[in-house]
């Protein structure tokens, strides 16, 4: 499922997913078809919803793997804060409290900013063309409504950045954070009128990197993050439920 590399090392090809520093950092799981990254992909979509038990016997049939399989895939997962083990009931998927998804959210501000700004100075120009043609089509779904699609491009937009960045330990990290809290981000995707501010404040970043200004690309990023958390904190305030 996985490659072990030694501190230091650099792989030329890290193929679908592998272990960096002894923990798992993801690639591409779109067409892995282990039950780590099939587990993990219905976690994300929501098809296992927080809270919901995940129990070996039901997901080595769902996915025609051992239990044995499963197990890994559970640990894994745990490393990732994608699941909890509790005693006496087994695996779980994790909940993530407002609360955390702040905390998150403040993590990712910090490391999104760095990337936003390595991505202005990169010299990819087909990489940076890309940003734009992401941008058209977000803007062809919010007037569609179809909030759903918006959420995928939007995940899309920033994995392309962190890409164009060329910074690997920034991409690992944020990548982590950005999934462990992937249903709020969902949440915010659907509420009214935000897909219009997001969609205003992804173009103003966009812009920066494909004209080169790492500052104000840098400075763009910051706003949205910020806004994101201001949203999570108004959400706190008023009682939502996680």
């Amino acid at each position: 499922m996985a490659t072990l590399l030694a501190r230091g090392s650099e792989p030329d090809d890290c193929g679908q997913d592998c272990i960096r520093f002894g923990r798992v950092v993801t690639q591409n799981t779109d067409q892995d078809p282990t039950p780590w990254a099939m587990l993990r992909a219905e976690i994300l979509d929501g098809t296992f919803a927080p809270g919901e038990r995940l129990t070996e016997i039901a997901l080595s049939e769902r996915y025609s793997v051992g239990r044995g399989a499963v197990r890994a895939a559970l640990v894994e997962l745990r490393a990732e804060g994608l699941v909890d083990i509790e005693p006496n009931r087994g695996a779980v998927v994790r909940r993530i409290t407002l609360g955390e998804a702040i905390e998150i959210a403040e993590a990712r501000r910090v490391l999104e900013t760095l990337l936003a700004a390595r991505a202005a100075s990169s010299d990819d120009v087909v990489g940076k063309q890309s940003l734009l043609e992401i941008i058209d089509e977000m803007r062809s779904t919010v007037t569609s409504g179809n909030n759903a699609r918006y959420s995928e491009l939007n995940r899309l937009l920033h994995k392309r950045i962190w890409e164009l960045s060329g910074h690997g330990v920034a991409e690992d990290l944020v990548a982590n954070l950005r999934d462990r809290s992937a249903r709020h981000q969902f949440r915010l995707a659907v509420m009214p009128g935000r897909t219009e501010e997001s969609l205003q404040q992804h173009a103003a970043i966009v812009d920066a990197i494909v004209a080169g200004d790492s500052e104000a690309a840098e400075g763009a990023m910051r706003d949205h993050m910020t806004s994101v958390i201001d949203v999570l904190s108004r959400w706190s305030d008023l009682g939502v439920e996680a």
